[in-house]
């Protein structure tokens, strides 16, 4: 694997914790490095990582904090 690659993964904990999951994507990163981008990509959607998980994650906290203000009402 590429050293820019590989040091790009061992900064990122998610991604090195992904890699180690998913074993697969070693020997496609080593054979095609321009893999890296759906490796992130993939890891993102597995850890709920993208903008839009994050805003529903956020809007579900505010209606269970709603319906506990209601309740306590």
């Amino acid at each position: 694997m590429q050293k820019n690659i590989s040091l790009k993964i061992i900064e990122n904990e998610k991604l090195l914790e992904h890699l180690k999951e998913n074993s697969y994507w070693i020997k496609n990163l080593n054979r095609h490095p321009r893999y890296l981008k759906e490796f992130e990509k993939n890891m993102k959607e597995l850890y709920k990582e993208r903008p839009t998980d994050k805003i529903n994650s956020f809007i579900d906290n505010i209606d269970m904090i709603s319906s506990i203000i209601d309740t306590i009402k």
